[in-house]
């Protein structure tokens, strides 16, 4: 995916958490993921968005894995 098209994604995502806030775990979740996947390609991810994730996950820590 191209990094404009994953920069729009993200843009609307962060727009859709302002008009419905109770939504803001899923919307971490995929905000996450975009961002997971920039990575993945080798993408740089703006700091600002870096900054958004590290936020969020403060709010919504991640699960640790189950033990096996």
């Amino acid at each position: 995916m191209a990094f404009e098209q994953l920069k729009a994604q993200i843009g609307l995502l962060l727009g859709e958490m302002n008009d419905q806030p109770e939504d803001l775990h899923e919307l971490y979740q995929q905000v996450h993921q975009e961002l997971a996947q920039m990575r993945a390609t080798g993408m740089d991810v703006p700091a600002d968005l870096v900054e958004l994730e590290q936020r969020l996950l403060a709010e919504f820590p991640l699960a640790p894995p189950p033990e096996a």
